[in-house]
C-alpha cells in the first residue's frame, strides 16, 4: 500500500518526475562575412581592386558553326526551273537528267549549284553535290570561264564551318581542279578566299589512339581531305601554286619538292 501511494503521488507531481539529461550540442562559430568577388574586365580601374577577379577574354570561336542562310538554290529546285528529277536504282538515288549535261548553260546552272553546297536537308543536298558531280565530269571546256563564279558559293560554304559541309566541299574542289585542262591554274588568284578556313582546320584529326578511325575510310577526316587538296592545289596550279598556298597556310609543306 505504501508503494502504490508513492507511485499514485509521482505521477500526480510531474514536477518531482526524474528529469533526462539532454546532450548540449557545441555552438558553431559565427561565420565571418566574406565579400563577393566583383568580377570585373582587364585593364580597368576595377580590375585593380581587392575584391575584384578579372575574368579571361571571350573565346574566339573559330570552330564554331555559323547558322545557314536560304540557298538560291533551293528556291529554284521548289519551282521546279532544274531539269532534273530523283532516280531509285538497285545501287542507290541518282539524278535523272532531263536533258543532255553537254547541252546546259554552265554560266547559269554551275554556280547554282555550288550554292547548293550549303545545303544539309534532302533532297537539296544530295541533288547538288550529285549534280555537281555529273557537270564537272561531262562539262570540258564549259568549265574554265565559269570559275570566277564558283568562288563565293565555295567561299561560303567553307565559311559555314560545318563538318559536314566542309567535307562535302573539299571532295568538290578535288574534282573541280581535275575536271578540266587550266583550271587548277585559274584558281590561284582565288586561293585568298578559299584557303583561310582550310587553315583554320588543317589539324583537325581525330585521335582515337589505338582504335580505328573509320573516317578515313569513308573519307569524312576533315585534315585528311584537306591535306589532300591542298596536294591536288600545288599539283595541278603550275608554279606560283606552292607559294600561294604556303602564304596562305604557312604549315604546309610540299608535296612535290619533298
Amino acid at each position: 500500500m505504501v508503494a502504490e501511494k508513492e507511485t499514485l503521488s509521482v505521477n500526480k507531481c510531474p514536477d518531482k518526475m526524474p528529469k533526462r539529461r539532454t546532450k548540449l550540442q557545441a555552438q558553431q562559430p559565427l561565420l565571418a562575412h566574406q565579400p563577393h568577388a566583383l568580377v570585373s574586365e582587364g585593364f580597368t580601374v576595377k580590375a585593380m581592386m581587392k575584391n575584384s577577379v578579372v575574368k579571361g577574354p571571350p573565346t574566339a570561336g573559330a570552330f564554331k558553326e555559323r547558322p545557314t542562310k536560304p540557298t538560291a538554290f533551293r528556291k529554284f529546285y521548289e519551282r521546279g526551273d532544274f531539269p532534273i528529277a530523283l532516280e531509285h536504282d538497285s545501287k542507290g538515288n541518282k539524278i535523272a537528267w532531263k536533258v543532255e549535261i553537254e547541252k546546259l548553260d554552265y554560266h547559269h546552272y554551275l554556280p547554282l549549284f555550288f550554292d547548293g553546297l550549303c545545303e544539309m536537308a534532302f533532297p537539296y543536298e544530295f541533288f547538288a553535290r550529285q549534280g555537281i558531280h555529273d557537270m564537272l565530269e561531262h562539262g570540258g571546256s564549259k568549265i574554265l570561264p565559269v570559275i570566277p563564279q564558283l568562288i563565293i558559293p565555295i567561299k561560303n560554304a567553307l565559311n559555314l564551318r560545318n563538318r559536314q559541309v566542309i567535307c562535302v566541299t573539299l571532295k568538290v574542289l578535288q574534282h573541280l581542279v581535275v575536271s578540266a585542262d587550266m583550271v587548277g591554274e585559274a584558281l590561284v588568284p582565288y586561293y585568298r578566299q578559299i584557303l583561310p578556313i582550310m587553315n583554320i582546320f588543317k589539324n583537325m584529326n581525330l585521335n582515337s589512339g589505338d582504335g580505328i578511325d573509320y573516317s578515313q575510310q569513308r573519307r569524312e577526316n576533315v585534315g585528311d581531305l584537306i591535306q589532300e587538296t591542298l596536294g591536288a592545289f600545288e599539283r595541278y596550279g603550275g608554279e606560283e601554286a606552292f607559294i600561294n598556298i604556303k602564304y596562305m597556310v604557312p604549315t604546309y609543306e610540299s608535296c612535290l619538292l619533298n
